[in-house]
């Protein structure tokens, strides 16, 4: 098998994120749930994965980091935080569903900073622009179809000159590229777990510079007699029973990418791209969606005029390559770069993949088309 869907879950692993999973399993309980050594032991995993993410992403305090169930837990948390009907929100042309969809559940009013795709001066001219007038901003860090870089850091300057609260997905930069609470001084942070810190599904955190409008009430193994939840994070954000063996393993996978580095891994991944941007240019009907690497994550989508997206992902699945073909849940990134009709197949890569890997994938591309 030849891994390739990264930016959807990071299937390979480093070992130690299963031995943690299953220990956790069979030696915890619940945090805050009692004083006995198996809740305690649960607690003390919890408190140490916050500690390994605090200062990864340059976080005050650990308290500030809350345990979400993925990403779109974590963004709908920030959204309805921020957003209710008639704010005016402005977003980039890459966004995810899971900001577009709860901010028009919410009616929230939509403004659209569109950009050419790979062009970050056009994206922080259209922001600066449009920013003035504006309640929220809501904004990726990396387009998950295309691995475009979004200027963020030039974003984030804007709406504190703008005085503007800013909500950033860091779904496909977590774990890969700097994500830097002080130097964004955004208001939410969201990332999943199981993507560039190599965590299980089922786990995300939110980065939080304010408490915040819980989604769920209910125990937080704290404060019991009061009927509203706590004013105080994390408990604030986190009702119910924490996901104890997923927090496990995403401590493992937080530490792997510490130890790791964050510029050796993006160093990596983009060798990858590059690999196989060189390796398939010049493949009769085939369309790359690249910036020749220079601004561009380990992500790259491609579409043939020889075979549909998923028709090619489908043949690819049957020699063992595992890529992602359609519009990645992303309709407003497909609309931007023009690719709605059709979609696009990506491939996204890790650590864990090799040169080796991906010249079979480009033989096996050529070799169909």
């Amino acid at each position: 098998m030849i891994y390739l869907d990264n930016a959807a879950t990071t299937m390979i692993k480093p070992l130690p994120v299963g031995r943690a999973v299953l220990k956790a399993m069979q030696t915890m309980a619940s945090p805050g749930r009692g004083g006995h050594e198996p809740a305690m032991r649960a607690a003390k995993t919890v408190f140490d994965c916050r500690m390994e993410a605090a200062e990864l992403f340059h976080v005050p305090s650990p308290e500030q980091i809350v345990f979400t169930m993925n990403a779109t837990h974590g963004l709908n948390l920030a959204i309805s935080s921020l957003a209710g009907p008639g704010t005016r929100v402005l977003v980039s042309g890459y966004e995810h569903n899971s900001v577009t969809r709860p901010l028009a559940a919410l009616g929230a009013e939509i403004h659209v900073a569109e950009a050419s795709l790979f062009d970050s001066a056009a994206m922080l001219s259209a922001f600066e622009r449009q920013l003035p007038g504006m309640q929220l901003v809501v904004c990726t860090h990396v387009s998950n179809a295309f691995g475009f870089i979004l200027p963020i850091y030039e974003i984030a300057g804007l709406c504190r000159k703008q005085g503007v609260p800013l909500i950033v997905d860091a779904s496909q930069s977590a774990g890969v590229l700097p994500v830097d609470y002080e130097k964004l001084s955004a208001a939410f942070i969201a990332m999943p777990g199981h993507k560039g810190l190599f965590g299980p599904q089922g786990t995300g955190i939110l980065i939080c510079a304010q408490p915040g409008s819980p989604l769920l009430s209910g125990g937080s193994g704290s404060d019991s007699i009061p009927q509203l939840m706590p004013e105080y994070l994390p408990d604030r954000l986190e009702a119910g029973t924490h996901n104890v063996c997923g927090i496990a393993g995403l401590r493992e996978g937080i530490r792997y990418v510490r130890q790791s580095g964050l510029d050796s891994i993006f160093a990596h991944e983009s060798e990858l791209l590059q690999t196989m941007v060189t390796e398939l240019s010049g493949t009769g009907g085939l369309t790359l969606y690249t910036d020749r690497c220079r601004n561009q994550s380990g992500v790259l989508s491609l579409r043939s005029d020889r075979r549909n997206c998923e028709e090619l992902a489908s043949l690819l699945g049957e020699k063992g390559v595992c890529a992602r073909a359609g519009l990645h849940c992303a309709p407003y990134a497909h609309r931007t770069a023009g690719t709605l009709e059709s979609g696009t197949l990506r491939f996204s890569f890790s650590p864990f993949n090799t040169r080796e890997e991906v010249s079979r994938c480009c033989q096996f591309i050529k070799d169909l088309l």
